[in-house]
């Protein structure tokens, strides 16, 4: 079973599970576990072969799991926690059971599972402005995620490249910066070269509307985000009204960062509590909003006399304050309208946040502690081991990735909290989450391949702390379920012939200049940084 439980015993006998039994309990219970287990089209009634309970002693995504000669029993502590035992229920069934053309009846070893998670945040960010991947494809991810006990979907919905969420507000976003004429093909640091083929596409706000229902129906909580103020050339090219300089833009064709940045004055701000009315009205239950606050250049705010002006008059002394101020402002819109602020290790770095803003410290764990001793929430989102956009090992078998290499045993490995943290440090971390960035992510397959199985030792990781002697053995029997699933997952020893498509050049960025640069990064808001 991945991910591994708190407590699994083997139990005398077994029971037969057929299609159509009967399952008993509070509605909204039985509704989850009916929809972790289609295979068995379970019909509500007064008793049954699964019996539900809730328990509110558990907590809410806590379950206990029953099987016996005379049916199944579940204690769940809420929604969540019914969906997740019938998660664990239907991995005991067969990796056929993950088929629509499954049989109709099942025996079902006995046994008694208690379970909670480790950590609260158990994620997965998916880059759809590099590329953008439909809405079929999100909700394809978010059943995955569901399999696998994963709760939050990141959507980084803007980039340089690409905005990709309708704006009834503000048309030009998604009529004018939300495609462009052509994409960087070039290794990092080769000359530039170009596919010449257009992309884009944006999720309607009826889309995001159905996301999000989906979402929460498989106990997945998708945390959108606009990042700001940097990363922001495909907005100015919509709308250069917001920018800091006079110069105009294109959405950008090639990777790295530019200048491009939001003015941090009241119109700009008025601008994005727009988009995030928006963006809450069509998701619904909205609890985290990301606002990026990464890689952001400052120089247009150091050559404008009039925004140098308004820093002056709000008493700040540097522009890494007034970005830090600009965020803060963000993060208060945001708590008005009852969601908190997610933000990479720069915002924090830059000056004094919002005190409930959660901070994802992507360059190391060390930032990571420091926001965590300010009293920041944390969620560790390290490049090593969680970038899944590099390559599973230095080989030119694999596909063309930013860098080489991350293994599953490097995330299963992986350990959150590390041990050397104080007691009020640790206790900040509330969970983890894997980055897909998309720039050479440029299409479902790819998205599989570089996923799975790495995520299955996220997953593990997250759930229940950190991964079991018993992961690798576990790992490939759950292969099985994948390939009944139809993912196109990186087989253990390698890809497939047609899975290495362009090629990886290794070490192009190693492991060692990534780690170094990474270290170097402590963050001069006052300039221009390195691009990783």
């Amino acid at each position: 079973m991945i991910p591994r439980s708190d407590l699994f015993r083997d139990l005398s006998g077994s029971y037969e599970l057929t299609s159509g039994a009967t399952v008993s309990g509070p509605a909204d219970l039985v509704d989850a576990v009916r929809l972790a287990l289609p295979v068995l089209d379970l019909r509500p009634g007064d008793s049954g072969a699964v019996d539900l309970r809730l328990d509110p002693a558990l907590g809410p995504e806590a379950y206990r799991l029953t099987v016996g000669s005379r049916g199944v029993e579940i204690a769940a502590g809420g929604r969540s926690g019914a969906f997740y035992a019938g998660q664990s229920l239907h991995q005991l069934l067969p990796p056929s059971s993950y088929r629509f053309s499954a049989g109709t009846a099942w025996n079902v070893p006995g046994v008694r599972i208690e379970d909670a998670p480790r950590f609260s945040w158990r994620g997965l960010h998916l880059d759809v402005a590099r590329h953008f991947f439909p809405k079929r494809e999100v909700l394809r991810l978010l059943d995955l995620m569901a399999v696998h006990k994963l709760n939050r979907l990141h959507l980084h919905l803007v980039d340089d490249q690409g905005w990709r969420v309708e704006s009834r507000a503000y048309p030009l976003l998604h009529e004018i910066a939300s495609h462009r004429a052509r994409t960087a093909t070039n290794f990092s640091r080769d000359p530039e070269s170009y596919d010449e083929i257009p992309h884009g596409g944006y999720y309607s706000l009826e889309d995001l509307a159905e996301i999000g229902a989906y979402a929460r129906a498989r106990a997945v909580t998708v945390v959108p985000e606009i990042d700001v103020p940097g990363h922001a050339q495909a907005i100015l090219t919509a709308y250069p009204e917001f920018g800091s300089s006079d110069d105009r833009w294109q959405v950008l064709e090639r990777w790295g960062i530019t200048r491009a940045i939001l003015s941090p004055k009241p119109p700009t701000v008025e601008f994005l509590t727009a988009i995030f009315d928006e963006l809450i009205g069509a998701l619904g239950e909205t609890p985290y909003v990301h606002i990026g606050g990464d890689e952001v250049v400052l120089d247009h705010w150091a050559e404008s006399k009039e925004i140098t002006a308004y820093r002056d008059s709000l008493g700040l002394s540097s522009n890494g304050e007034l970005q830090a101020w600009f965020l803060r402002r963000l993060a208060d819109v945001l708590a008005e309208r009852g969601a908190r602020a997610v933000v990479w290790d720069e915002a924090f770095v830059s000056g004094e946040l919002r005190p409930d803003t959660l901070v994802m410290p992507w360059r190391g764990m060390g930032v990571g502690r420091r926001a965590a001793a300010a009293g920041h929430d944390v969620i560790a989102t390290p490049v090593f081991p969680l970038y899944f956009d590099y390559a599973e090992s230095a080989s030119a078998d694999e596909p063309m990735a930013i860098g080489d290499a991350i293994t599953v045993a490097d995330v299963a490995a992986f350990s959150p909290v590390p041990d050397d943290w104080t007691r009020e440090e640790r206790v900040r971390v509330v969970g983890a989450q894997a980055q897909l960035w998309s720039e050479r992510i440029p299409d479902p397959r790819t998205l599989d391949y570089r996923t799975w199985p790495r995520a299955c030792a996220l997953a593990e990781v997250t759930w229940s702390g950190s991964a079991g002697d018993d992961f690798p053995a576990r790992l490939d029997e759950h292969l099985g379920r994948l390939d009944a699933l139809g993912v196109e997952y990186r087989p253990l020893d390698g890809p497939r012939p047609w899975q290495r498509r362009r090629p990886h050049r290794p070490g192009k960025v190693p492991v060692s200049e990534v780690m170094k640069r990474l270290n170097a990064m402590t963050h001069d808001a006052e300039s221009t940084k390195p691009t990783v």
